[in-house]
């Protein structure tokens, strides 16, 4: 199939601000395109070449694809730049000068699959005279297509397509296409999803071979498995009434990676399934010396050690460790500590379907002692008291909290519910957890911040349900001047004219942006507001974080990772039941 028949597709899901008709115009697409092309056009629309876990960027800075627009259309760069400043869309500028072009021979239209493998090339092109390479390639694309297919070629390029579609909208058009039921294959999809986290790989398999081909989908080495995440409880007699006898974990904070080891291979990845190896030379070396295993999948916790005091790094020292340059000093000065508390995979054998007791009783017996490898700190028990006095020993040592897990749960990849439960430095009345919001636009400054051009953001959860973001605070609280500079700058990078399709907001700030960074957000309290959507409903008001402050600026997770809108009720519901008791208590 042509591109130009998938870039009418995008325009006809750029107009739209409906998810019933993303989802027919995706489905029906989906009905029209062949086997061989379907996985291509899943990767076009998550607006990626490959899955993250597989490193592939396509390097080319707007100055580059300027230059490129400008080979193809004989214009300068400087006026293809003065347009691109003009129309604020470098996709725009590319379309414009594309109508103006002429030439004299008539080219073959590229089909999808050409188009793909030629920015895949791109991307792949290094080593000297790279940038020239790059240039000259994507002109020699551009000079192929039709006005309407620069523009999105160039915003694919760039990393700004702005369809405002997620995963869960493909996979429901996928099944809808085979189907005609948007959620009957959903469970099968996400399973596989949830497996190998590649989704372009998912469809190929699925438009090949069928369901049957989905339910072979297995842990792989070397394929990062979306992490199992945990549901949140007031108290530690809720966590014991819930699931009885349990594991009660240490809840580290630092950063949560998955370890695949294939011989003296080793890959690192990152909470957002993204490949980490080269940041973390210490642990690998570490899991070469102290993993007793052949092959191996396990998921820890990283934090930052200081040698000296025998204490851990705060998150924000931590945090320094995820850096391209100065690896090496960085490991020195910050070493890290690799607190792991699951296996997923060993000697050649999937561990998810196992029970939690047996996962721990193999992850201990295969870690040889020492610095780097630790067994996460835990106890057993069916006592509240215990529980919670565990919990106070872990806050007073500076950590997050404690995680519960249910001693005969098999590892659910992707999914959050109560095999884990959460218990954090929280639930005294006023709301002392963290949320973590994806931020969706921002309010210029004023007074003193009118001088940076950005005083305040807008902050969204998300709502799984709907594949929506859903907002929740304006905050303007938690970063110094300098970064605010800086984030202002890497959000005018996404800035787009209107509001994000994906986003539910009656506020509009003065910039909207992709969404794309995720804050940590400390708050006094969640209030109920009717200025938000999260939770809003015909009858209800929504939900609002009263005086919102950052803690922690781009945590290692996907806008989809943000806190959900379920969330956000669960824990209003704990933070105005402890409230009660505390009155009551108190009278």
């Amino acid at each position: 199939m042509l591109f130009l028949q998938l870039a009418e597709v995008f325009e006809k899901l750029e107009k739209t601000t409906k998810r019933l008709e993303m989802f027919e115009i995706l489905s029906q697409f989906f009905k029209k395109i062949s086997k061989e092309e379907v996985d291509e056009v899943v990767y076009f629309c998550e607006e990626k070449l490959l899955p993250s876990f597989k490193g592939i960027e396509i390097g080319m800075a707007e100055k580059m694809i300027e230059k490129s627009i400008a080979k193809c259309s004989g214009k300068s760069a400087s006026e293809v730049s003065k347009l691109y400043k003009k129309t604020g869309d470098l996709g725009i500028a590319a379309e414009k000068l594309s109508k103006k072009q002429r030439t004299l021979i008539k080219t073959k239209a590229p089909t999808i699959i050409e188009v793909y493998n030629t920015i895949l090339k791109i991307a792949k092109t290094g080593g000297a005279g790279s940038v020239e390479r790059k240039i000259n390639m994507l002109a020699g694309l551009l000079s192929k297509v039709s006005a309407k297919e620069a523009k999105y070629i160039v915003r694919f390029v760039l990393g700004r397509l702005r369809l405002g579609i997620g995963d869960p909208t493909i996979m429901d058009s996928m099944s809808k296409a085979i189907t005609g039921d948007r959620m009957k294959l959903r469970p099968d999809i996400e399973r596989a999803y949830n497996l190998s986290s590649d989704l372009g790989l998912v469809a190929d398999v699925l438009f090949k071979k069928g369901v049957k081909g989905l339910k072979t989908f297995k842990v792989q080495i070397g394929s990062p498995i979306r992490m199992a995440l945990a549901e949140r409880l007031p108290s530690a007699s809720d966590i014991i009434k819930k699931i009885g006898k349990c594991a009660v974990e240490t809840k580290y904070d630092g950063l949560r990676l998955q370890v695949h080891k294939k011989g003296d291979k080793i890959e690192i990845f990152s909470r957002n399934l993204e490949i980490m190896t080269p940041m973390f030379p210490d642990i690998v070396q570490g899991i070469k010396k102290q993993i007793r295993a052949k092959t191996a999948i396990l998921e820890g916790e990283a934090v930052a050690f200081n040698e000296a005091t025998g204490e851990f790094f705060p998150f924000q020292v931590t945090i320094t460790r995820k850096r391209k340059y100065e690896i090496e000093k960085r490991a020195k000065e910050a070493p890290l500590v690799l607190f792991s508390f699951d296996i997923l995979y060993i000697n050649n054998k999937d561990m998810t379907q196992k029970s939690y007791s047996e996962r721990t009783k193999i992850l201990h017996r295969i870690i040889k002692k020492g610095f780097t490898i630790r067994i996460a700190e835990k106890i057993l028990t069916n006592k509240p008291e215990e529980l919670e006095k565990f919990f106070e020993e872990n806050i007073q040592r500076g950590t997050e909290g404690i995680i519960a897990k249910r001693l005969g749960a098999e590892y659910q990849a992707g999914a959050r519910n109560f095999n884990w439960i959460k218990l954090k430095r929280s639930y005294r009345g006023k709301l002392q957890d963290t949320v973590d919001v994806c931020i969706v636009g921002y309010f210029k400054g004023r007074g003193m911040r009118a001088k940076f051009g950005i005083g305040a953001l807008l902050g969204c959860v998300y709502d799984k349900k709907k594949d929506m973001f859903k907002t929740i605070a304006r905050i303007g609280s938690g970063l110094t001047e300098a970064k605010w500079q800086e984030i202002r700058k890497l959000l005018d990078k996404i800035k787009i004219e209107k509001k994000p399709v994906r986003v539910d907001s009656l506020t509009k700030p003065d910039v909207w942006t992709q969404p794309k960074y995720v804050f940590t957000v400390m708050a006094d309290e969640i209030t109920k507001s009717p200025m938000h959507t999260a939770g809003k409903t015909k009858d209800k008001p929504g939900y609002a974080l009263r005086f919102p402050r950052i803690k922690s600026w781009i945590r290692d997770k996907k806008p989809e990772d943000s806190t959900s809108v379920k969330e956000i009720e669960k824990m209003f519901k704990m933070q105005k039941r402890v409230k009660t008791i505390r009155f009551v208590k108190g009278k």
